[in-house]
């Protein structure tokens, strides 16, 4: 249920990503290439850490949830506020051996 949970989630995270990029970026709300590329990027993450299992499905979860108030935040134009969500996205979901092999 989880994995078809993630894909729907995926498929409309590409759909947002496409539409974002065609959408002139002076525009009030719209979707930037940065948005937009930094949430392929996560979203493939998230992909990663699910098919490896190295991430309990709960964050996974959040994450998600956490991406889509990304978006929402990118839409209303206050790109550096997406992109400090994106990158807190990231940290909750690295996995704790990973972030302890940085800190040495």
């Amino acid at each position: 249920m989880h994995e078809n949970l993630f894909k729907h989630f995926a498929r409309c995270g590409l759909i947002s990503v496409c539409l974002g990029t065609m959408i002139d970026e002076t525009t009030a709300g719209s979707f930037t290439r940065g948005c937009a590329a930094r949430d392929l990027q996560i979203l493939m993450l998230i992909e990663e850490y699910e098919n490896s299992h190295t991430v309990s499905a709960e964050k996974l979860s959040d994450a998600m949830l956490s991406i889509l108030e990304a978006r929402m935040v990118c839409h209303e134009g206050r790109v550096v506020d997406a992109m400090e969500l994106y990158d807190s996205i990231v940290q909750g979901i690295t996995p704790d051996s990973f972030q302890s092999a940085q800190r040495k």
